[in-house]
């Protein structure tokens, strides 16, 4: 390029391109509809779309997209001076409730856990949900088999002390994706702040934010939602939902989660640079393949997927309901939407799609 010359401007895919993105999200038999959101920095483009049973415009259940939504309010709170990431958990916690938590060969070790344990999943506790008991059963099992039922921390935590650790709290190179870390995350906040985790959302982010159509799900009779996917079945547990907001409980659209995201990575809650201190990644293979940092995912995507225009990073988070929000910085690109299926089989759906745009770009 001559010297002085101005850099010609990204060339992205049409609306026709994105909308065939859209609709071969829903071409395998797991996703049954797909919302899929598209923006860049500069709003040079910016569209919406969707296909199968959902709506562009339809309110979901975001899962632990939700987990991000906790990542600002952590992080307000440490700026505030309220909360230290390396605060002891059971500064915040009364320790006859969490006392027992993590045992490992007949040590309980739950006092070591810190709040960054809490938020990089580094704690060693293991998942409440997926996690093996002493019967050999999950208690995911039920839930995914229509047993809805509420799920309360004092609940969690009880079953909790019946499973054993995964590793030492802060081990290194260790992590385990754990909704327990999660749980006991929400309920620190709660604490701190002296309000409902779903006012803190509130008053931290939606209202920050002029979200008119996100809010933390706490009516079992709320039928807002589109309804989750199963494999082949609408699964309704809207009391589990409820009762599980910090881990992902709040409802949104792709419009309205497309504002949080670029508000999170352009500086609206914390400088754009704070980003950089969330790297601190470490490769999770189940559920998926991904790597987790501080409150952050970064989506592992194979070279050969685009071999001639390497991806970079893509930075976000997932939900198991397949819901995403996702940037790319190499392109100022971002990515929100749900494949809306919890068997974890059309999370590869969003993946392929977003692969294909960002390989568009010119």
């Amino acid at each position: 390029m001559v010297e002085g010359a101005t850099k010609p401007a990204k060339r992205y895919p049409d609306a026709a391109f994105l909308e065939e993105s859209v609709r071969r999200m829903v071409r395998g038999r797991a996703v049954h509809g797909a919302i899929l959101c598209v923006e860049d920095g500069g709003r040079s483009l910016s569209w919406t779309g969707a296909a199968g049973n959902l709506q562009a415009d339809e309110q979901y259940f975001i899962a632990s997209v939700t987990k991000m939504y906790v990542t600002v309010v952590v992080l307000r709170l440490r700026e505030e001076g309220r909360l230290g990431l390396d605060d002891p958990i059971e500064r915040h916690l009364p320790s006859g409730q969490i006392q027992g938590l993590h045992v490992m060969n007949g040590v309980d070790r739950t006092h070591e856990i810190t709040v960054k344990h809490l938020i990089s999943n580094t704690s060693g506790l293991t998942d409440y949900f997926f996690g093996k008991g002493p019967d050999g059963r999950q208690a995911s099992a039920a839930l995914l088999q229509g047993q809805d039922e509420a799920w309360p921390l004092e609940r969690i935590v009880e079953r909790v002390r019946t499973l054993r650790p995964r590793f030492l709290p802060g081990q290194a190179g260790k992590v385990h994706y754990s909704d327990t870390n999660y749980e006991l995350l929400g309920r620190i906040i709660e604490t701190v702040t002296g309000k409902p985790i779903a006012e803190v959302f509130q008053a931290f982010i939606f209202d920050e934010l002029d979200l008119r159509e996100t809010y933390a799900f706490s009516d079992p009779a709320d039928t807002r939602p589109a309804p989750m996917y199963y494999k082949d079945a609408p699964l309704h547990v809207p009391r589990y939902i409820a009762s599980v907001t910090a881990e992902g409980g709040i409802v949104s659209t792709a419009a309205e989660v497309m504002t949080f995201a670029k508000a999170f990575f352009r500086g609206r809650f914390f400088p754009p640079e704070t980003v950089e201190t969330l790297k601190r990644w470490n490769r999770i293979y189940f559920p998926g393949q991904f790597d987790f940092g501080i409150g952050l995912e970064k989506q592992w995507v194979p070279w050969v997927l685009s071999p001639l225009t390497p991806i970079g990073e893509l930075l976000g988070f997932w939900g198991q309901s397949g819901a995403f929000a996702f940037h790319n910085p190499q392109r100022d690109l971002y990515f929100t939407g749900t494949v809306n299926q919890l068997s974890g089989m059309g999370h590869g759906a969003a993946v392929s799609a977003m692969v294909r745009i960002m390989r568009a770009v010119r």
